[in-house]
């Protein structure tokens, strides 16, 4: 006996099936991560939507940032361990700092 299974998407947003185009989109805001599944339509109403906020802000992560270990390394993690305790971060004593910490050190001026 043969078994088939489908997979049929269905736009999160108006609840119709997508039949072609559709996709799962990801987004964060305030440290919480969703995923929606919408149609075209609904994926570039969501894309305008956020288009003035992202062009705004900046990219922190995700498919092309160009951040590697090496350039987080060329910092004084000591340095940062302080300023970051100096300012009521919690950052572990031992271990990797983590990327946005190292970028709030930096825009600090340090």
């Amino acid at each position: 006996m043969a078994q088939r299974t489908q997979v049929v998407l269905i736009d999160d947003i108006d609840g119709k099936e997508i039949a072609t185009g559709g996709q799962s989109v990801s987004f964060s805001l305030n440290g919480a991560t969703w995923e929606i599944d919408l149609s075209e339509k609904n994926a570039k109403r969501l894309n305008e939507a956020l288009k003035p906020f992202m062009s705004a802000g900046r990219k922190v992560g995700g498919r092309g940032s160009r951040r590697s270990a090496a350039t987080i390394a060329q910092i004084d993690t000591k340095a940062v361990r302080a300023w970051a305790a100096s300012r009521g971060i919690e950052v572990s004593a031992r271990g990797r700092i983590p990327a946005d910490v190292v970028d709030r050190y930096r825009a600090a001026g340090n």
